[in-house]
Parts: C-alpha cells; sequence; structure tokens
C-alpha cells in the first residue's frame, strides 16, 4: 500500500479495551489501523462500576488531523469500510438496546468523537467536512435528529453546533 492510501504511517494508535470485551474483541480494529499503516497499541480500561461503568465499547487513541485529513474520494471509503466491517466483526457483551459506541480521541489535543449507531454514510461525509479547528477540546457526537455534529460537554448537554 502507497504512503498516499496510509494516512497513519508511522503514527501510533492506542486501542483502550473494556475489560469486560472478550479476548481479541478488538483484533479486527487492530487490522484495519495496521492496514493503514499505523503501529497499534491495545491496552486494557479496568472495569469500572457505578457512574463511573465505561459507556464506549473502544477508545481510539490517534492522531485525528492525520486520520481524518487524510479523508478523500477512495481514501475516504477505504477507511469507512475497513472500520465499519471491523466494527461488524467486533462481538461485545452489550444488549442488542443499548449499543456502546467507540470513541476517537486526539492524542494531541484530547477532543472525542462519538461513533454510536446513529452515525452512518451522510454522518461521515459531514464529520470528513468539518472544521476540527473549532473543537479543539471536548466531544463531539452526531445529532441525527438534526442531521449535524454537536459539540457537548458530559453527555448530553449541548455547548454549540457545526453541521
Amino acid at each position: 500500500m502507497s504512503d498516499e492510501l496510509t494516512p497513519l504511517a508511522n503514527d501510533f494508535v492506542d486501542l483502550y479495551v473494556d475489560a469486560k470485551q472478550p479476548r481479541g474483541s478488538e483484533t479486527p480494529l487492530v487490522e484495519a489501523f495496521v492496514a493503514l499503516g499505523a503501529q497499534v497499541r491495545v491496552r486494557v480500561w479496568p472495569t469500572r462500576r457505578g457512574p463511573d461503568e465505561l459507556h464506549w465499547l473502544f477508545l481510539i487513541a490517534l492522531p485525528l488531523q492525520s486520520f481524518l485529513g487524510g479523508f478523500g474520494g477512495r481514501l475516504a471509503d477505504d477507511v469507512y469500510r475497513r472500520m465499519q466491517s471491523a466494527l461488524r466483526r467486533t462481538p461485545s457483551d452489550q444488549a442488542p438496546g443499548a449499543p456502546r459506541p467507540v470513541v476517537l480521541q486526539d492524542t494531541a489535543t484530547g477532543a472525542r468523537i462519538v461513533l454510536g449507531p446513529e452515525v452512518d454514510d451522510e454522518a461521515y461525509r459531514k464529520l470528513r467536512a468539518l472544521d476540527l479547528a473549532r473543537f479543539r477540546h471536548g466531544t463531539l457526537r452526531y445529532d441525527a435528529a438534526e442531521a449535524r455534529w454537536c459539540s457537548v460537554s458530559g453527555d448530553f448537554a449541548s455547548e454549540g453546533t457545526e453541521s
């Protein structure tokens, strides 16, 4: 694969896995990122109970500018296809009615992007078009009802929006 098709070449991706996930559940995601040229470090996040219980399936810490900035044409399709395929093959212990999202976290700023079940092809297209410099901290979630990415504090309170 050429460097043109590997936006994460020579970058590190830290993949945090919930300790309750079955061993090897992260393998499809690791393979997807390795195919993009990244060096992947898998880390197990300790089990938490009560209000501190994890609400995500995987947290992926990576240089978001390299990852999202590399989107375009064939590359965007390739990355999106690999991520979606990896997530479909990933077993989880979650109840069917309560899917847990995957979270991308920027290694430079700590900003997070929540990729839940509401994130479809159109949401990914809008994510690629976002000026992420406007969202250097905090969390972005996709509001399917409004069809736009929203900056949130905590889990649900809105700070601002971008479409």
